[in-house]
């Protein structure tokens, strides 16, 4: 067993390293659609096993050319990590290992390495060290188990104990939350039992940031419970919003403020970017994930609440055949939705230790050099309108002159130009009525070269649809 069980496991990291090795020459799509892949897998359940070592063959193969390349060093279409190579063998020792790590008393090592990860979080994050942390699996869940902690402790507050009691017939809880607010967010609330359309929307600057003048207005004659979702990093500009007035206006209002961090609350480690989160140790509750800027594996994200009890209460499950609790004890399920999960802190805790607090801030402060590195490239192109001040890792653009249909009629065939020359990949999004590619840059892999490759590449798919459309390029160049 021992050799098979070798073999079986050497072959896994040879496979891994052959497609960590390939990233570098192409970073840009997969070469198969979902539809191709569908199709070439499909088949009728096997009748019989076969040998694992036959299985992990046969699933290397069979999964060339559907495999987008996330982890590249040119991979700019979502906020997402490279999956850094400590955090993988760690990620890889966390499933051969099995640990349940539901309970501290059976799962010992995994615990106390989730514990000792908690500490380092809110000591790099700089957030108040009384505050508990759910390992979940992304910044969506996170965003729940906070929130499903403001909810229970509003409506404590109020008298009313959401968790025993559920919401029928609670006092109606008021969520108020910016305009631009991420997709996620609103998730998490339909998640709780708020609903995602239940909410008052507060207005946002040209940047996406909330206004506190329109914070004050919204929560002016509201009473019973409120709650207020702020954000760190927009998703399409990586604006901030103004914490320190903003969260002094919801506590003046007796508000629980709640955070959306997914990536931006990152720049608390980061000495040069900190003051961007200026007043946000102030709030309730905060997200982020570990998946994105940490490098972390997938499945990584945190949900951090200064009210540990409130936590605890809207997430603890217990039966009698689990273990007995004592006093001071941290239980992992009991800031989380599952009571079975895998040990989530033990990536965590290999990449903190891999950077050290010094790693962390560097690599923060790369990227976001590296973004403004790639505006400049690209504004300096002729008819590339950048649309967002690059203050973090993200920007925005759009092409050519003319009206907004124009403009995304070019924009759209740019990004599909970009992504069929397969050196880079860049998504589209809609912002402020315009369609955008969006570039963001999150990759532990990107060097400045990727990023001058991958301007290069832009700027030829840009020069390519000019000169394939010069009617759309320039003759309504007036008309917007």
């Amino acid at each position: 067993m021992t050799d098979d069980l070798r073999r079986l496991l050497t072959r896994a990291v040879d496979h891994a390293v052959d497609y960590r090795d390939s990233l570098a020459e192409h970073a840009g799509r997969p070469a198969r659609t979902y539809y191709e892949m569908r199709d070439a897998l499909s088949e009728p359940l096997p009748e019989r096993g076969a040998a694992p070592l036959t299985v992990l063959e046969e699933l290397a193969e069979r999964s060339a050319g559907g495999l987008m390349p996330i982890t590249g060093p040119r991979f700019f279409g979502w906020v997402m990590g490279a999956s850094h190579p400590a955090g993988v063998a760690a990620d890889w020792l966390v499933s051969a290992w099995g640990q349940n790590a539901g309970y501290h008393t059976p799962t010992p090592a995994a615990s106390a390495m989730e514990e000792i990860a908690e500490r380092w979080l809110l000591d790099i994050l700089d957030l108040p060290r009384e505050s508990s942390i759910g390992f979940v699996t992304g910044a969506t869940v996170a965003g729940a188990v906070g929130l499903a902690a403001a909810r229970t402790r509003v409506l404590l507050d109020a008298g009313w104990d959401p968790d025993a009691d559920g919401l029928f017939g609670a006092p109606p809880v008021h969520v108020l939350i910016g305009e631009d607010a991420h997709s996620s967010m609103f998730s998490a609330l339909q998640l709780i039992g708020f609903g995602y359309r239940r909410v008052i929307r507060v207005g946002t600057d040209g940047e996406g940031r909330m206004r506190p003048d329109a914070l004050t207005t919204a929560l002016r004659g509201l009473t019973g419970p409120r709650i207020v979702i702020a954000q760190a990093g927009q998703i399409n500009t990586g604006a901030y919003d103004p914490f320190t007035e903003i969260i002094a206006i919801a506590k003046a209002a007796g508000a629980w403020v709640h955070v959306d961090g997914a990536f931006g609350l990152w720049a608390r480690a980061a000495p040069s970017l900190k003051h961007l989160t200026a007043g946000i140790e102030g709030a309730d509750s905060w997200v982020t994930d570990g998946h994105k800027w940490l490098q972390v594996p997938y499945d990584s994200g945190f949900a951090i609440v200064r009210d540990r009890e409130a936590h605890q209460r809207a997430m603890t499950q217990w039966a009698s055949y689990l273990p007995s609790i004592g006093e001071t004890d941290r239980v992992p399920s009991a800031f989380v939705p599952e009571l079975s999960r895998r040990a989530r802190g033990t990536p965590v805790w290999a990449m903190l230790k891999t950077f050290g607090r010094e790693g962390v801030a560097a690599l923060v402060e790369h990227h976001c050099a590296l973004a403004k590195r790639m505006a400049a490239r690209l504004t300096a192109e002729p008819g590339i309108n950048l649309r967002n001040e690059v203050t973090i890792n993200q920007l925005i653009v759009d092409f050519g002159k003319g009206d907004a249909a124009t403009r995304k009629t070019l924009t759209e065939a740019v990004i599909a130009g970009v992504q069929a020359g397969g050196i880079c990949f860049a998504g589209g999004a809609s912002w402020r009525g315009d369609w955008v590619m969006r570039l963001s840059i999150s990759s532990g892999a990107t060097t400045e070269a990727d990023i001058d490759m991958s301007a290069d590449a832009i700027i030829a798919a840009w020069r390519e649809v000019q000169a394939q459309r010069p009617a759309d390029a320039y003759s309504r160049a007036g008309s917007g």
